[in-house]
């Protein structure tokens, strides 16, 4: 493979192929030749977005990207045997170039000039920065400014690397938010309202549900009034898992109802929440599922340790390579997928 096999990639890194696709990557985890990661621009002359002379379309939804994939580019769809379902990788022959958001911060502090999204968003990661005294390198920037078609309205994808940072992070912004006056501001109602429109086209949930929610989380906000994103990573050697050390295999799908008994991962893209008290209200019978996960940031801070749950996804049984198993609740790949926390 001419060394591609040594190239990494992980969650919030971008990778550019040789045919101009632009894809967001997904989890830490990925086979030896291939890199999982979601379709997000592609070349449109009808694109709302320019870079280089080229304008770009952006895909939103999930099920989007399949079908666009599936029509125009099957060569990124495969049959995963270790995730035991069909979905989107890049192979390593196809990559032109591998975005990573610490890079680009770097990138960033040594531009002598800014519009006013990059100005923002380096201001920002700056606060985090000043506030945690987190190395500027353990935090980077994602989403369309990392690859250059943000536009004006575009808003502020942050990353902080390692769990001890996150937390760190995590806790600074809550502090931040508390406040009055500050650049830091948890999202008005009208703001929930909002994003309500956008995301519930892609994850079912009843209104009030989303809005008491959501307005707990410390993820997510405005920073001078530009909509903002915190992803928390843990960092390449805090992932004990390497491709293949366990097999997931599809086992149904289930709509159930738990106990949160510890929510230390919540904050963290993929999230987990263990359960118990597992009471199964429809779809595959199978109260022995012990964990919900979910590949999406929408689905951190969900629920807290003590609350109980509903939620309905797909049921995975997750095999180990010492051959004990155990089952798992994976939401977010569908639209019909939720979890909405009924004690808040």
């Amino acid at each position: 493979m001419s060394g591609l096999e040594y190239l990494k990639a992980r969650e919030g890194d971008f990778i550019e192929t040789l045919d101009d696709l632009i894809f967001d990557v997904k989890g830490m985890v990925h086979p030896l030749d291939k890199i999982v990661a979601y379709l997000r621009y592609f070349v449109d002359p009808l694109g709302d977005r320019e870079r280089d002379g080229k304008k770009y379309s952006k895909v939103y939804s999930l099920s989007e990207r399949d079908k666009t994939i599936i029509s125009r580019y099957p060569q990124y769809f495969f049959y995963d045997p270790v995730f035991g379902e069909y979905m989107e990788e890049v192979p390593k022959k196809y990559i032109a170039k591998i975005y990573q958001p610490s890079v680009k911060v770097s990138e960033l502090l040594n531009r002598s000039s800014l519009d006013q999204v990059e100005a923002q968003a380096l201001e920002f990661v700056k606060l985090i920065n000043d506030s945690t005294n987190v190395s500027l390198t353990k935090i980077g920037l994602s989403g369309s400014i990392l690859v250059n078609l943000h536009m004006e309205s575009s808003d502020i994808d942050i990353i902080v690397y390692g769990r001890r940072n996150c937390l760190l992070a995590y806790e600074t912004l809550r502090r931040l938010m508390r406040g009055k006056t500050g650049p830091v501001s948890s999202y008005s109602l009208r703001d929930l309202e909002k994003l309500y429109e956008f995301r519930s086209k892609d994850t079912w949930i009843q209104l009030e549900d989303f809005i008491r929610i959501e307005q707990r989380k410390v993820s997510q906000g405005k920073f001078k009034g530009r909509d903002f994103f915190i992803r928390f990573l843990l960092d390449w050697n805090e992932v004990t898992e390497n491709y293949g050390d366990r097999f997931y295999v599809p086992s149904g799908y289930a709509r159930i109802k738990a106990l949160v008994e510890d929510d230390s991962n919540s904050i963290f893209t993929p999230n987990s929440y263990v359960i118990s008290q597992v009471e199964v209200l429809g779809g595959t019978n199978n109260p022995f599922i012990r964990e919900i996960v979910s590949f999406r940031g929408r689905f951190c801070e969900q629920a807290r340790k003590g609350e109980e749950i509903l939620a309905q996804g797909k049921v995975e049984k997750v095999v180990d390579k010492d051959g004990t198993e155990y089952f798992r609740l994976i939401v977010g790949a569908k639209p019909s997928d939720f979890m909405i926390n009924k004690s808040a």
